[in-house]
């Protein structure tokens, strides 16, 4: 039991901040994206079940993800890992590839918030070998009063770069307020 509280312990920490640290920058020029971050990373939900031989850890039931000024909502909360077999100490080391984070995955009444940034959707998935985030599902970026909405919202972390798309006969829509104040 304590090998397993500690598989999901470190699996939290080495997962959890990467979306959290994602939440920012898709509205603005200066894009917030750190996949440094630190500081605790606290995580309620009414559950947690942890499936070590299917590679999963499931938080559900008003989940909610706080670390520094970012806080993730959602229904679940989908850790998926690669499971290396024949390994003495599961996540010993995260840099070997043992345990190391394939995706994570949102699922119902996602909101992404990070200071006057706030990205909301039906679902999101975090693909870490990627470095990529996907929002589907009424997909809408907020800063301020700018509004961005698209059925789905791709954020590439290492190219400091999103992509809106409309989808199914839905056109991309934005609404920006220039600031004046800028020169």
């Amino acid at each position: 039991m304590q090998y397993m509280r500690k598989k999901i312990l470190l699996m939290l920490a080495l997962v959890v901040i990467l979306p959290l640290a994602a939440a920012g920058g898709v509205c603005g020029a200066e894009s917030p994206i750190k996949t440094n971050s630190k500081g605790p990373i606290h995580i309620t939900s009414d559950r947690l079940d942890a499936y070590d031989d299917k590679g999963l850890v499931l938080f559900s039931g008003n989940v909610v993800a706080v670390q520094n000024d970012t806080v993730i909502n959602a229904d679940e909360l989908y850790i998926y890992y690669d499971k290396k077999e024949g390994v003495g100490e599961p996540l010993a080391d995260i840099t070997t590839g043992v345990g190391k984070i394939e995706r994570v995955e949102l699922k119902g009444n996602v909101t992404i918030k990070k200071e006057k940034k706030i990205v909301t959707g039906d679902k999101a998935v975090f693909y870490n070998a990627e470095q990529r985030i996907i929002m589907t599902g009424n997909a809408v970026m907020r800063e301020g009063d700018n509004v961005v909405r698209g059925d789905r919202i791709t954020v590439f972390l290492e190219e400091n770069r999103g992509v809106v798309d409309g989808t199914g006969g839905e056109r991309v829509t934005a609404t920006i307020y220039p600031d004046d104040n800028k020169k």
